[in-house]
């Protein structure tokens, strides 16, 4: 039976997005709040409730505060024209990353932010003098938690791992269900239900790189 979606990689850890992946559409949604720096005509309208004491042309006035999809937030920030300027969401905040180096495994992921280092990946494209710190933040974090998702993945065979998995971001949930797939995987072929052990995609484009080497 085929898949009607076949999943992308996500590029949301890397520089940009990848806009074929599902997860990375979902993840620019997100909002981000920011301040306008410039006035923005015919703007005011979209932004009634938000922008008080919009003038009489619907400008969003300078100084406003908004919260923004971040597609769109990075599609307008300029640091020449300063057309807005970008407050850093709390949970990449210098609190939130007291605690995450006290113990990140303590943290809701998931509720905090499900997408938490992809997004807070995507911060770093805004220029803040906090971008070393939240950069550091986040591999420490994933660091930190990613052994005790791997073993909780190879000690979890047909046993049910919801309440594990609900704390996780979405990177990590990916990473569990590898672990948990490797497993699985394994135990087949302990008890001899593994119909073929196939060599890995490593091991194939290794052979035919050298395979080429030696045709030169």
């Amino acid at each position: 039976m085929s898949e009607a979606y076949f999943p992308v990689e996500s590029g949301a850890l890397g520089p940009e997005e990848n806009f074929l992946s599902l997860d990375d559409i979902l993840m620019s949604q997100e909002k981000l709040p920011v301040r306008v720096e410039t006035p923005m005509p015919r703007l005011g309208a979209f932004f009634l409730e938000r922008g008080a004491g919009a003038e009489s042309d619907y400008a969003l006035p300078q100084g406003t505060k908004i919260e923004l999809p971040l597609w769109l937030a990075k599609g307008l920030f300029d640091n020449k024209r300063r057309i807005l300027s970008v407050e850093i969401p709390k949970i990449y905040q210098e609190g939130w990353r007291t605690v995450f180096s006290a113990d990140a495994n303590v943290v809701d992921l998931h509720k905090m932010g499900p997408r938490f280092y992809g997004f807070g990946s995507q911060l770093l494209h805004f220029d803040s003098p906090e971008n070393a710190d939240i950069s550091q933040c986040l591999l420490q974090t994933f660091i930190g938690r990613f052994r005790r998702i791997m073993d909780s993945s190879q000690n979890s065979y047909n046993e049910d791992t919801s309440a594990l998995v609900s704390r996780l971001d979405e990177t990590e949930r990916g990473l569990f269900q590898i672990g948990q797939k490797g497993l699985n995987d394994f135990q087949s072929w302990e008890k001899g239900q593994a119909s073929q052990i196939t060599a890995s995609n490593l091991v194939q484009n290794y052979k035919k790189r050298k395979f080429t080497n030696m045709e030169d």
